[in-house]
């Protein structure tokens, strides 16, 4: 079996990658860094190591490297032939390759491929794989459109493995963590019969891009923000505060709440799911800084994000959001230099009426959700 999995990064070498060579695929990884295609051409193998006490190795090999600014043409002949197109390379990036991916199924199309073909973005994003089919189409005519409508799928699928900061010598090393998931919607496949040992095949995505939103998402910011709150630089100092540990686990509750009235995950699964994600975040050997994982803090705010989302979610069923509230008051204080988002906020609230604010930021219309959050952030700012 073959693989074109575009993006040699970290997580492409040591999530993707690593899967799709554990269930016996050779792998043509496509990626414009000359010097890890350089790399993967010249040794077809590289090493994972997990970020964890005994730092196993996992070895991946029948591996090449196609540089697709280089050699664009071997990118569509690869794609003609492969039986599975992945992506690993940044949410903005899939606008720039959908091009390549049109012209392979147009291969296919040329070939008179009958070979049914999924390609299942792997993206930190909700609905990635459609997005992909909508930029595909984009350089596809009627007749292509039709062909790639009968036999090209494009599955969304939700991800999950935190890659540490690091820094190697080896281009191609990498260490992640050992937790690991990918979730794929079977019902937008158009090649079933392909699937991979260790990925989870649902008929609804939904409920667990939502358990991972607000429980990784919206644990990890909170262990961010009150890390910053409090004065800590690393998410690893930060999560052995007690205070902390304490917000963590109020936050993952409340969400636990929220995801058990709408989805049909029981309280104990919910419990059982966050309590990893909260040992993960305890993981010494992932280092973490907090600037990393709090930037962004506008983005973080908003309206459908990790955390006024679950908050008005929660306040409709009349449930408790009050943790929640407690750290959106935090973020409103975030104050990095280094991050233009965190630079704009803090010249919002000087510049403007706080109401004004909160409203632009998240998109709210309610009033008294809008008059708490203003009360928590005043209340934060005070205590600082």
């Amino acid at each position: 079996m073959q693989a074109v999995h575009f993006g040699a990064g970290n997580i492409g070498r040591g999530f993707i990658g690593e899967t799709l060579a554990a269930n016996g695929f050779s792998i043509d990884f496509v990626d414009v860094n000359s010097t890890i295609i350089d790399a993967l051409n010249a040794r077809h193998e590289y090493d994972i190591e997990l970020a964890a006490e005994g730092h196993k190795k996992i070895h991946v090999a029948n591996v090449d490297g196609l540089n697709n600014k280089d050699h664009p043409e071997a990118v569509v002949a690869a794609i003609e032939k492969t039986d599975l197109v992945t992506t690993a390379i940044g949410p903005k990036i899939l606008p720039f390759i959908a091009p390549l991916i049109a012209d392979g199924i147009k291969a296919r199309l040329a070939a008179k491929s009958e070979t049914k073909l999924d390609a299942i973005a792997c993206e930190n994003m909700i609905g990635g794989s459609q997005f992909l089919k909508t930029e595909v189409y984009k350089h596809l005519n009627a007749d292509e459109q039709k062909y790639a409508d009968a036999y090209v799928g494009f599955p969304n699928a939700a991800v999950d493995r935190i890659v540490p900061i690091q820094h190697h010598e080896d281009p191609l090393a990498v260490s992640v963590e050992p937790f690991k998931e990918w979730v794929v919607d079977e019902s937008q496949m158009k090649n079933p019969e392909l699937k991979l040992d260790t990925v989870v095949y649902v008929p609804d995505l939904e409920p667990y891009i939502e358990r991972k939103l607000f429980s990784v998402n919206t644990g990890h910011a909170t262990v961010a923000y009150t890390g910053k709150y409090k004065g800590y630089t690393t998410i690893g100092d930060a999560i052995k505060d007690p205070e902390i540990w304490k917000q963590l686990q109020g936050a993952l509750s409340e969400t636990r709440d929220l995801l058990s009235h709408e989805f049909d995950f029981t309280v104990a699964e919910l419990k059982e799911y966050q309590d990893k994600v909260a040992s993960r975040f305890q993981n010494p050997y992932i280092s973490d800084d907090i600037s990393r994982v709090a930037r962004t803090p506008i983005r973080k705010l908003g309206y459908d994000e990790r955390f006024v989302r679950p908050m008005r979610e929660l306040k409709a069923k009349g449930l408790d959001y009050s943790t929640l509230l407690d750290t959106v008051g935090m973020i409103f204080t975030y104050d990095e230099p280094k991050d233009d988002e965190s630079v704009k906020l803090q010249q919002m609230l000087k510049d403007e009426d706080l109401t004004s604010v909160i409203k632009e930021v998240t998109g709210l219309k309610d009033a008294d959700l809008i008059s708490a959050i203003a009360k928590s952030y005043q209340g934060k700012l005070a205590a600082k």
